[in-house]
Order: structure tokens, then sequence, then C-alpha cells
């Protein structure tokens, strides 16, 4: 039986916090109830998900060298506020093969001025931002089509 092509979803720090936290910005979903969706619609399109998240920036770096060392299709990276801040992740990105998508919950161009700059988006394959945890669905969509 051949394996399903996988993609990676890994998400950055405060995302385990989805649902309690600041729902105004980031919608009443939790991480899970985002993962439950993300395996209905992987097994639909003929993959498989492996959703990690860390608020550890070195997690993150790690599992991208994984995924890229396991020949994923693709990695969907929710990376919070280590967008803002990474070089480290930004180099990760940069030093694999691994196709990546950033995904942010929220806009972070309609959000304070710090929020502007992203180390990840001049990257990462492409952006989805500021749609809440369709975000993720619209990235799975375009990971299957690369």
């Amino acid at each position: 039986m051949a394996t399903l092509p996988t993609v990676f979803v890994l998400n950055g720090p405060n995302l385990n916090l989805l649902g309690t936290r600041e729902p105004e910005i980031y919608g009443a979903d939790t991480l899970d109830d985002i993962a439950g969706r993300l395996e209905d619609q992987a097994q639909a399109l003929g993959l498989a998900i492996d959703m990690r998240q860390s608020n550890h920036e070195g997690h993150l770096i790690d599992w991208l060298h994984e995924a890229n060392r396991a020949g994923a299709k693709a990695v969907i990276l929710n990376a919070g506020a280590y967008t803002h801040t990474s070089i480290a992740l930004r180099d990760a990105i940069k030093g694999v093969a691994v196709p990546v998508i950033e995904v942010h919950l929220s806009n972070p161009h309609a959000r304070e001025s710090f929020r502007h700059v992203s180390h990840i988006a001049p990257v990462a394959r492409g952006t989805i931002a500021g749609f809440g945890a369709e975000g993720y669905a619209l990235a799975l969509d375009a990971a299957a089509r690369l």
C-alpha cells in the first residue's frame, strides 16, 4: 500500500491557546478543532497531515528539517510571533527544499506596526492571512496543488 504524501502543519508560540486567547482576533476554534477539519480535508485530497505545535523556536526549526528529510509535499507554517522576530526560522526555511506556506489567522497588516514585517514571507512559497481558521484549509488546498 502506497503512503500518502504528507503535509506538515507547524504551529508556533501561543497557538496552543487558540479558542481562549483573544478570540476576537484569533477566533473560537481550538487547534484541535482546526486539526480535525484538516484531517478530513487532507483525506479528501489524498494527503496525510502531521500537525504539531511548540512554543519553542528550535522545535519548529527541527521539524522543518524533518519535513525536508522526510520528503514532505509541503509545510504549512503559522509561526506566530516568530514571524516577526526569527531570522533562524527564516534561514531554516531558506535552507530546505520543501515548499513552505505561511499562514496567519489574523491580518498582520491590520494590526500593530511591529507585525507588519514578516521574516518568513520572503522565503515562503506564499502567504495566507486574515481568513481565520479557514486560512489553514486554503493553505492545504494550495499544498495539494504544488
